[in-house]
């Protein structure tokens, strides 16, 4: 019997499900396995026509038919939640408590937004595009008017990303039209930014001249580096430097002799340029090998090949570097609602001579 690995429930209502990270090698993602995060219940009917309007001289609707009609792009993209890891942060913040699966990777094809803001004819004064899924419900932490109001999920970009050509409006995943989980019939799919900024089921693209104020905006997804007061908080866009160990698992047995350290590595900036491995709790450092994909985004599968001789208990840690200079911390940046999370990684692992011990079995 072939056994496969499941999603890791962490809410039902919204439903919010982890990929079995430690357990996937593959590039692309199934379905499937993709992570699933949502603020509100999955919208009740999403095939709508998508509008863009605002600072532009040609407002307009466009049907999925049509944009499939044009010419598309197709890339490997890996969207990551900036609350990614937060369950391992000291002191603990709120939010769902995510371990190291709220992160996928897939192939997503669609149609570059610049050349659908090119045909609206977006005006000279135009700052920040702005973007409205269908999903919709309330918050209880919005001041005045809207207290309690039900709102959409939105998000604004601004014009020079909106405006590159890797940021895209995507009708497929993988090669198969997206699923209603995955955003159907539209999202929008930015690269390198942590995946709040990936609208799904989009409805309405705005341009516009002012800043973007809607709670997904200035409430949530914004570091606050001090427990109490607001002083110094920063936007969240691109992702962090970050890698991830996903063999050997933590506490897990394993005969002594060599064994293979395996992970994948990402990044906001540039691309991986090395991810380096220590068992010595980070005295020296060893270079692991990096498996590239010929993608500019996609993340790089790394190994390092470790020859074990003397049975014990070892911490395994693995830091990356990206082409930007950028490298994994010891500590990471502390912020109130837990974002960002890319501290060195670290497995704790025991090695044995004999085969089995205390009714667990060892790990070749």
């Amino acid at each position: 019997m072939k056994i496969r690995p499941y999603l890791i429930t962490r809410s039902l209502v919204p439903e919010n499900q982890e990929t079995p990270i430690h357990f996937l090698r593959h590039v692309l993602f199934e379905d499937r396995y993709f992570f699933r995060l949502n603020h509100f219940p999955y919208p009740s009917s999403a095939h709508q026509p998508l509008m863009i309007g605002g600072l532009v001289q040609s407002s307009f609707f466009l049907s999925l038919d049509q944009l499939k009609r044009m010419p598309s792009t197709t890339l490997i993209v890996p969207l990551e939640c900036a609350g990614n890891q937060r369950a391992k942060f000291t002191p603990p913040t709120f939010g769902e408590q995510w371990e190291s699966g709220a992160i996928s990777q897939g192939k997503w094809t669609g149609i570059p937004l610049k050349d659908i803001l090119t045909l609206a004819k977006i005006h000279r004064k135009a700052k920040e595009v702005i973007f409205i899924g269908a999903d919709a419900g309330t918050r209880d932490d919005m001041n005045g008017l809207f207290y309690y109001a039900r709102i959409y999920y939105a998000r604004s970009l601004p014009l020079d990303k909106a405006m590159h050509p890797d940021t895209i409006i995507a009708y497929e995943y993988n090669g198969s039209p997206l699923s209603l989980k995955r955003g159907f019939p539209f999202r929008l799919i930015v690269p390198q930014w942590y995946a709040m900024a990936s609208v799904k089921w989009l409805k309405y693209i705005i341009v516009t001249d002012q800043p973007f104020t809607g709670p997904f905006q200035s409430i949530d997804y914004v570091y606050y580096p001090h427990p109490n007061d607001d002083e110094g908080k920063m936007p969240i866009t691109t992702m962090n430097v970050n890698s991830l160990i996903q063999f050997p698992l933590p506490y897990s047995l394993h005969r002594v002799g060599t064994i293979s350290v395996t992970g994948i590595a990402w990044t906001g900036e540039g691309v991986i340029q090395k991810v380096e491995v220590s068992v010595d709790n980070g005295q020296t450092w060893n270079r692991a090998t990096l498996k590239r994909l010929k993608e500019q985004y996609a993340w790089v599968q790394w190994e390092w090949r470790w020859k074990v001789h003397k049975k014990g208990e070892y911490t395994i840690l693995a830091k990356a570097t990206d082409s930007s200079g950028r490298t994994q911390p010891f500590t990471p940046m502390w912020n109130r609602k837990g974002y960002g999370y890319n501290a060195i990684q670290k497995v704790h692992i025991k090695n044995r001579i004999n085969k089995t011990c205390s009714g667990y079995f060892l790990i070749d």
